[in-house]
């Protein structure tokens, strides 16, 4: 019989966590053959939902889900583990500045990097959501120093997941036709969507929309801003998309396709950015290992773009540097 493997979840009785939680038990991520024991990580307050969510996870009977362990401290909640999303984190609030998010959230992932380090099992990955997901991620696997970098991922798939679902109905095909469209840089404002690479039903999206302002004038802004109209529409983050494309990563991860696909990964110097930062970029799976497509090229209007989303993580990477959370 097949051994369950060890998930752990934080923030997990937040509406992402929430959201993620049922299709982790029911086996959308790590395939129907594979049992699973959950680890639920949440703060001491919020422990009381936290039950409630446990109670719907054992009403629901699901027959891959083993054991539900669900805790506020660290070392239970690490302990074995074989896959870590980490989920929670502190958001953005009002008069808040981009490094005093900075700041607030190294410290929590360097809490979890640190207990992943120490008490998960021999080959945990980590792949983080939790924002700003490419920073917070470098933070972790900076602490987690005995886990290698390439084990460690920030989820960017919700950036080609949203870019994919614009070229779509620009050219009223479905989803499924779209292809190559990868997110370059920082799962932020910056980011760029690469459509000049993108093809549609196998031809360049650029021949297939014949509208060439639309892609720097709408598409780009659109896919990069989309988060922000999401809160103003809702009046709350993307939570089920989020969750959706955490699934979409890691399912790509353990049950690769051959596709190409947006993850942010350990940067050694791919299209021009820093080395040591996570930069997203075209990625595949070759021997159960996530590697860097770095073939393609680019031309002057795209390499600004890319300059742009490198430099804010660059600065980023200083910036934590400097507060003394992580060494050069």
């Amino acid at each position: 019989m097949t051994q369950p493997i060890r998930v752990l979840v934080t923030g997990s009785a937040g509406q992402i966590g929430y959201q993620l939680l049922f299709r982790l038990a029911s086996g959308q991520v790590f395939g129907e053959n594979q049992p699973i024991i959950l680890h639920l990580l949440e703060l001491d307050v919020a422990m009381k939902a936290l039950e409630g969510v446990v109670m719907e996870l054992d009403d629901c009977a699901f027959p891959l889900l083993k054991e539900i362990i669900y805790t506020s401290d660290l070392k239970t909640a690490c302990n074995g583990v074989n896959w870590a999303f980490l989920v929670g984190s502190v958001p953005r609030k009002a008069g808040m500045e981009r490094k005093d998010l900075l700041s607030i959230n190294s410290g929590v992932f360097i809490d979890q990097g640190r207990a992943l380090n120490l008490y998960a099992a021999s080959d945990c990955r980590v792949l983080v959501v939790g924002n700003p997901c490419n920073t917070n991620c470098m933070v972790a696997s900076a602490t987690a120093s005995d886990i290698p970098n390439d084990r460690f991922f920030a989820m960017t798939m919700l950036d080609q997941n949203r870019a994919v679902a614009q070229l779509a109905i620009k050219a009223g095909v479905h989803t499924s036709s779209v292809k190559n469209c990868i997110i370059f840089g920082n799962h932020s404002a910056t980011q760029f969507p690469d459509y000049w690479h993108a093809t549609i039903d196998g031809k360049p999206a650029l021949d297939v929309i014949d509208d060439h302002a639309w892609f720097e004038e709408t598409f780009i802004p659109t896919v990069q801003k989309r988060g922000a109209a999401i809160i103003q529409a809702r009046g709350a983050s993307s939570a089920a998309s989020a969750a959706n494309s955490a699934i979409d990563t890691v399912r790509k991860i353990v049950q690769p396709d051959g596709e190409l696909f947006s993850v942010a990964v350990y940067s050694n110097g791919e299209y021009g950015s820093e080395a040591g930062t996570y930069v997203s970029m075209p990625c595949r799976v070759e021997n159960g290992l996530v590697v860097v497509d770095a073939s393609w090229e680019h031309n002057n209007v795209a390499a600004r773009h890319l300059s742009a989303t490198f430099e804010e993580l660059s600065s980023e990477r200083q910036s934590v540097m400097s507060m003394g959370l992580i060494n050069a």
